[in-house]
């Protein structure tokens, strides 16, 4: 059975998407615990990241290291933050996770409120700068 992210990526769900290639897809995530926080996750459907071919789990964090300069240029965050965590959702993913001055600590478990706007605002942004 096809994970939620399987279907994203297959176009059957909707998402804020902020980058792709043929092998990886960057979105935000809907339970963000910053502004900005993005999930990258390969699209070959594993469920754990360390399963990947060594090849593939190179290139998946070469396509994060991207995503993450975008989001650091276009966000007043410190830095980005990553945790491969994993357990939500049976489908290898990198969480990238903007840090604050205001807040330099985060939890997966502590969700902030983004609306629609505001989250379709800042996919775009962070789209025009991924530098692929």
């Amino acid at each position: 059975m096809a994970t939620i992210f399987t279907k994203i990526i297959r176009g059957e769900i909707p998402c804020y998407k902020v980058a792709e290639n043929e092998q990886f897809i960057a979105f935000l995530d809907i339970n963000p615990v910053a502004k900005g926080h993005t999930l990258v996750v390969p699209k070959t459907e594993v469920d754990y990241i360390f399963d990947l071919a060594e090849p593939e789990l190179s290139r998946i964090l070469i396509f994060a290291q991207k995503i993450a300069k975008a989001i650091d240029e276009v966000t007043d965050c410190i830095r980005t933050g990553i945790i491969v965590e994993g357990l939500e959702v049976p489908h290898a993913h990198i969480h990238l996770i903007p840090m604050y001055p205001s807040r330099k600590g985060f939890s997966l478990g502590h969700k902030t409120d983004i609306t629609k706007e505001e989250m379709q605002i800042i996919a775009s942004k962070i789209a025009e700068k991924v530098k692929l």
